[in-house]
């Protein structure tokens, strides 16, 4: 019999005895056995921090970035190994979609992430603070990876997002994994890691998985080191409340079931296409992964005077659903994860089943194709009726995790609000409007009980990714019974990952430590023009001072024909009584251009192009008579990866322009982006 093993400490290991025989979730046949007792776990998570960490914190987040983006390529390559075996947790091939490619999906958008980071291993945080009247002492933030490792128990239902969407975010910030996936579906996620690990794209050490049970897994975590759990918010809160999470600050996040609504709009009618989009969403997030989703839609909160109208429409999609092996014709709903989850189903639908009625389904008269139903985990679609929510609630309390939604009325938008929040904390809530001023109400009502939500109409709806999708670049989580915690979340989950740290000191200093110019710190004259250098020479500090130019009347005049900004101030002295200004001011754009001509080196050189301006202040009104003069300086550097290999290598390289007058005040202030050519061409 094969073993479902444990990647630990550089080693593919089994552990001792059975702790659970894996099952195919269709046929129930044997797939191997899981175990993960006998291993040391505070080796383990010692392994991890040591040899993994130390490895990550000396990458840059361009490295990072780029490490993801390898091993994103790498798994889409190979993809179709895992759609083979994911038929066995019970996917269809579009649940397995979101499972595997989804997950994929979360590496790639990780890895875009690099391009607002510095190249550096740490973090810049914001703007710098003065604390000092003459500027020779300021603060400011850095964030550095934690020096600890991250635990992630996750959950049956997604054995490959679940894994990708959490080590993406962690590994972005330089911090190392050990994944404790749920044991049932466990196979799936060790033959991802054996991929990963056998691609060597990861540096050793920064991933390790434990497939059987992991008791202890968590016993010996440090300051430093973070939890993630996603499962039922009752065994998430026992672990969140042990006393050595708390006495060493473990960061726990904490991702749980939920009841999650969704909401006809009360403007909707019969034959709108929102009604049907409503319809549609509902029956699929009821059948996708045969429910097993912590995002599904639980509740249907319907105007009271639509109710048999939804239920008409929703049965009948419903009756249509084939349910039976995802590899036979023509199915559309697979079956759950194992048969210790369809006890549970129906040991939940039996509780509800006393204070609502069942208006569709039969946990126990219902058709498989392709399967033996004796053998298999397999469930049917229920929809419940629950005419009175505010008196019936057990609905709001009592999670079904599989194929089953109740359906309640509301009177007023105030009604459904108060509805979707007797869930306690969601992660996500839907409505379906044509209106977006209701939808306006809707999210500002519901937002406080809710991590996500969804509003969906006919103009968004070809694109919309639904419901029940996560996605990368947003936070994903909710408050209350959801569990106040927070995953993905694009640079915000990253920064979970990093100590914020204030440092203070003077400006030449803190220059130093953070590799940008600081308003305050010295400025070197650059020997050589910054645009004669390559990205390699260049240093941040360095600076051009240009030559002068006093402005003029002919300047002014000059620019506004140019460009067609014939604003007042620019061209008309006599309406300039009850203004700011003392007289014709020249343009902020004028002044930037001009200081543009003046720091720029014409000849062809390492300066590829300048594409773009950040922070752009005009600071000072500039009249005819001053003179401006530019210091022009590097601010910041970022080195970016070849696409090709024809294609030039370059970095990007952030110059401060700091505009000022015969005062030496400064008149006007931005940030220019270039591109900037390498001499090393090889890289």
């Amino acid at each position: 019999m094969k073993n479902i093993q444990n990647y630990v400490m550089g080693e593919w290991v089994n552990g001792e005895g059975e702790e659970l025989m894996a099952t195919n979730a269709i046929t129930g046949d044997a797939i191997g056995i899981v175990s993960s007792a006998g291993i040391d776990y505070e080796a383990i998570l010692d392994y991890g921090r040591k040899k993994g960490g130390a490895a990550l914190r000396k990458m840059t987040f361009q490295e990072r970035g780029r490490m993801l983006k390898a091993l994103a390529l790498h798994l889409v390559s190979i993809k179709d190994k895992f759609y083979e075996l994911s038929y066995a947790t019970g996917a269809t091939k579009i649940d397995s979609w979101v499972d595997i490619e989804g997950g994929i999906g979360n590496l790639f958008a990780n890895a875009s992430l690099r391009r607002q980071f510095p190249d550096l291993p740490y973090y810049v945080d914001g703007q710098p603070a003065a604390l000092s009247k003459n500027g020779t002492f300021i603060g400011h933030h850095i964030m550095v990876p934690k020096r600890g490792v991250a635990v992630h128990i996750n959950a049956f239902n997604f054995p490959v997002w679940g894994m990708l969407e959490k080590i993406a975010v962690n590994l972005m910030a330089g911090v190392p994994a050990v994944v404790k996936p749920a044991e049932s579906t466990s196979f799936l996620t060790e033959l991802m890691v054996r991929e990963i690990i056998a691609s060597n794209i990861l540096p050793e050490g920064a991933l390790q998985v434990v497939t059987g049970l992991g008791r202890g897994i968590i016993d010996h975590v440090q300051t430093g080191d973070t939890v993630t759990f996603t499962g039922s918010a009752a065994t998430g809160k026992k672990l969140q409340a042990l006393p050595h999470i708390i006495d060493r600050s473990v960061t726990f996040n904490l991702e749980a079931d939920s009841l999650n609504a969704a909401i006809l709009g009360p403007d909707v009618e019969p034959g709108m296409p929102e009604f049907d989009l409503f319809v549609k969403e509902v029956q699929r997030e009821v059948t996708s992964k045969a429910g097993q989703k912590c995002t599904a839609v639980r509740r249907v909160l319907v105007p009271e005077d639509k109710m048999d109208a939804v239920q008409e429409a929703l049965t009948s999609r419903l009756s249509k659903t084939v349910i039976g092996d995802p590899q036979a014709e023509g199915v559309r709903m697979g079956s759950l994860a194992s048969k210790l989850q369809v006890e549970r189903l129906v040991e939940n639908v039996e509780r509800l089943m006393k204070s609502q009625e069942v208006v569709y389904g039969d946990l126990r008269d219902f058709d498989v194709v392709g399967a033996d139903k004796s053998k298999g985990a397999f469930a049917s679609p229920i929809l419940f009726r629950n005419n009175d929510p505010f008196k019936n609630t057990d609905v709001h309390d009592v999670e079904c995790f599989g194929p089953v939604t109740s359906m309640m009325p509301y009177k007023t938008l105030e009604d459904a609000v108060e509805i979707a929040n007797m869930g306690k904390g969601s992660l996500v809530s839907s409505i379906i409007t044509a209106d977006d001023k209701i939808a306006r109400e809707y999210v500002v009502e519901a937002a406080h009980m809710h991590g996500r939500i969804h509003v969906l109409n006919a103009k968004s709806a070809k694109e919309s990714t639904g419901h029940g999708s996560p996605m990368p670049l947003l936070t994903h989580g909710g408050p209350g019974r959801a569990g106040g915690g927070e995953e993905m979340g694009g640079k915000r989950g990253v920064l979970h990952y990093l100590q914020r740290t204030a440092i203070q000191g003077h400006p030449d200093t803190i220059m130093e430590i953070t590799q940008v110019y600081q308003p305050g710190a010295s400025r070197p004259e650059s020997e050589k023009h910054l645009f004669r250098q390559h990205f390699e020479e260049l240093k941040v500090g360095d600076t051009v001072y240009t030559h002068k130019h006093t402005v003029t009347d002919a300047d002014i005049a000059s620019f506004a024909q140019v460009s067609g900004d014939n604003f007042y101030a620019h061209v008309d002295a006599t309406s300039l009584d009850g203004t700011i200004f003392e007289g014709k001011v020249a343009h902020g754009y004028y002044v930037l251009s001009k200081a543009a001509g003046m720091f720029v080196d014409p000849r062809k050189g390492p300066v590829l192009l300048n594409y773009g301006l950040d922070e752009c202040r005009f600071t000072k009104p500039v009249y005819p008579g001053m003179t401006i003069g530019v210091k022009f300086t590097v601010k910041e550097k970022i080195d970016q990866e070849k696409k090709s290999d024809d294609d030039i290598a370059k970095g990007i390289v952030r110059f401060n322009v700091d505009v000022y007058d015969e005062t030496g005040e400064t008149v006007a202030l931005a940030t220019i982006l270039t591109m900037v050519k390498k001499i090393d061409q090889s890289s």
